[in-house]
Order: structure tokens, then sequence, then C-alpha cells
């Protein structure tokens, strides 16, 4: 629960709301006035009416300036602190690196649970909501293993294969869910008692504003967060017109990794698996493969529970190399990329990231700094 938002978190819910959720909107008013505050003063409203937005936004914005359209957001500001534990836009440094790349990545991001969980290295594991008996093993076998091998589970919360794999994650403390309401919905409200589980050493998030329901046009953008912030995706099972596969073309047309695991050839439930492998994903009988595909430069120890359930930063990580390492990802970035968003100059950043290499916090691979994990 949050006690109120930062001016800058407020204004940011402020225009997220008066679009209604629309991320081209929000870019095309970002780019004119430059930021959130400027962009929601009241004296800057008409200015709106320039920009070609759909009316719908021009009219929620008439009705904002009426007392009880501001009474209406209010209300809605104080769901946002009591459901949410943190809220991240691109401007905070605990935002998810791994989304920054991708051109439609949320302008913001209200979670429950342990903020730093974002910044872990995550396997996203999708598939059908109605699995067969032995897909729902094979998803909590692969997610069991794998979270043991320090990777976070990253799944949508659904019914089926989603939910095995979160209880395989949480077997070893590591699963987030990546849901399509906002945090005041459970949604399918059975899985109220996973959804608690998850958020003691994981995290959940969503883009969308409290009292937003489970409509069916969210989920397909839920999932491109769900492939986003993962490493690679894993389909467990997938009919040919399953939702999973959508999943699977976001991770695709993001350059990830997707992996699918083969079933019956008279399975209806591994057609959609099949027809991935024909297209190009990967085939694995093993979560082990997975690992292998990724090609990771740091080796995952089962030992290293204790510092993985900490922060880095906790763990005596140099104060003036806090910023720098968590700005680091598992996917890596350039130079170019950290002296743009560190805003130091190119001497100083290299030094510090020799710094971080000499602890085991950071490699170097393909000319692209990534994060390690510190070792015992």
């Amino acid at each position: 629960m949050l006690n109120q938002l930062s001016p800058h978190h407020y204004h940011t819910v402020l225009l997220w709301y008066l679009v209604q959720h629309s991320l081209s909107s929000f870019k095309k008013i970002i780019h004119y006035f430059g930021d959130c505050e400027q962009a929601t003063q009241a004296d800057r409203f008409s200015e709106w009416q320039q920009l070609g937005l759909h009316a719908n936004h021009l009219k929620r914005v008439e009705t904002f300036q009426t007392p009880q359209g501001r009474q209406q957001f209010e209300q809605l500001v104080q769901l946002i602190c009591k459901h949410s534990d943190f809220i991240l836009t691109p401007n905070d440094i605990d935002y998810p690196t791994q989304l920054l790349p991708y051109a439609d990545h949320p302008p913001i991001l209200f979670g429950q649970g342990q903020a730093h969980a974002l910044l872990q290295p995550q396997i996203a594991m999708v598939g059908s909501r109605k699995p067969s008996p032995h897909g729902r093993q094979v998803a909590y076998d692969f997610a069991y293993y794998l979270s043991e091998k320090g990777f976070y589970i990253s799944s949508g919360l659904a019914h089926g294969i989603d939910q095995a794999a979160h209880q395989g994650g949480l077997a070893h403390q590591r699963t987030i869910a990546v849901v399509g309401t906002g945090l005041d919905t459970v949604y399918p409200a059975q899985n109220k008692q996973l959804a608690q589980q998850i958020i003691q050493s994981g995290a959940i998030v969503t883009e969308f504003l409290p009292t937003t329901m489970p409509l069916q046009q969210h989920f397909p953008r839920r999932n491109r967060i769900v492939s986003g912030l993962s490493l690679g995706v894993v389909v467990v099972e997938a009919a040919l017109k399953s939702g999973s596969l959508i999943t699977a073309n976001e991770a695709a047309n993001q350059g990830k990794m997707v992996f699918a695991i083969p079933g019956h050839i008279y399975s209806e439930h591994h057609q959609g698996c099949h027809q991935l492998i024909r297209e190009g994903a990967i085939l694995v009988d093993h979560p082990e493969q997975v690992i292998e595909d990724l090609a990771l430069p740091t080796q995952w120890q089962t030992q290293q529970q204790q510092v993985e359930d900490t922060s880095p930063t906790a763990a005596s990580l140099p104060q003036h190399l806090i910023g720098l390492y968590q700005m680091l990802d598992w996917v890596g970035q350039d130079l170019d990329q950290l002296a743009q968003r560190n805003q130091s100059a190119i001497a100083a950043l290299t030094a510090q990231l020799m710094e971080l290499e000499l602890l085991g916090l950071c490699t170097q691979q393909g000319g692209r700094y990534l994060r390690c994990r510190p070792m015992l």
C-alpha cells in the first residue's frame, strides 16, 4: 500500500487516465508537451484540441475539469494507493530496463509485491487455459526446475498452464504475474490465494488502472509485457487458435527466443506448439535445454537463494555503483545506450563498469554489458 503518489506519478496517472490506456495518444501528447506535468496543467488542456486525439479523450478532459470529474479521479488515486505497493515509470530507476527497447513499452506499471523481482532474469511460460493433466504437470516441472536454477517464471495468472507455471515457480519463491486488469481485481477469482502467494516473494504487475475489467482486448496487451520482461518464452500446450500463440508472436517480434514443447501428433492440445516448431520455434523436452539455448554468460547456482532474495544493493554493493547496476539488464546494452541513460562521461562510465566486472556483478559479451548476480 502506498501513502501517496509523488507529483511525477500523479501526473503520469492522470494522463494515462485521460487517454484511457491509449499508448498512441499518450505518446502523441508527450511528444507535443514534453512531459506529463506540462500536459496535465489546467491552462494547457485547450491545446489538446490541436493534436487530433480521439473524441472520447477530449470528452474525458472536459469531464475531468468539473468538480464531479476531479472527485472521480481522486477516488481512483485512492484506489491506486490502496492496491499498489509500487508504481514504476521509465523515469524510475527500478523500471524494468528490458522493456525500454520496445516502442510500445508501458508508460506506467502498477505493482504488488517486490519491485526488484522485475529486474531479475525471467523466463515466460504460457499455454492453454484448459490443458491436459500431462500439460499441467509439464508446466509445473519446467517452472520448478528453471526457478531452482535461479530464474523467475513469468506468466499471466490465468487458469491452466499459467497457474501451474506460477505454482512451480513458487516452489523456489520466484514467479511474476502480469495481469490484464487493475490490481483491485484478481481474474480469475479462483486464483486469489495464488495471487497472495506470488506477492510474498515475487510481483504482480499491470499497466491497467484500478476498476479496469478483464476485457478480451486487454490480454494481448498484457502478453507483450510478459514476453518483453523475459529472456525467452516457453509454450507448453496450445491449440492452433490459442492466445498463447499471440505471446509467442510478440516474443518473436521482440527478438526473443521461443521454445515449444512437443506432444502427440493427434493431440489438439499440442497443435499450436507443433505449428510454432514448424515456424522456427525451438523444440525442447527438458528445461535444461532452455538454459543452454539462451546461452547466458552466467552460471546459475541453487545456493544463491539467500543473495537472490534480497536486492544486490543490500549486499555490500558500493553506493556509487548502485544506479549503474540497476540500469543493467540480462539482455545487454552497449556503451552508448548506457551513457545515454546514465548521463555521465564515457571515461567515468567505463571505470564504473570495470568495477562492477571486478565485483562479479557485470560481464561484457559482444560489446554489450550484462548484469550478473553476485556469487556467494
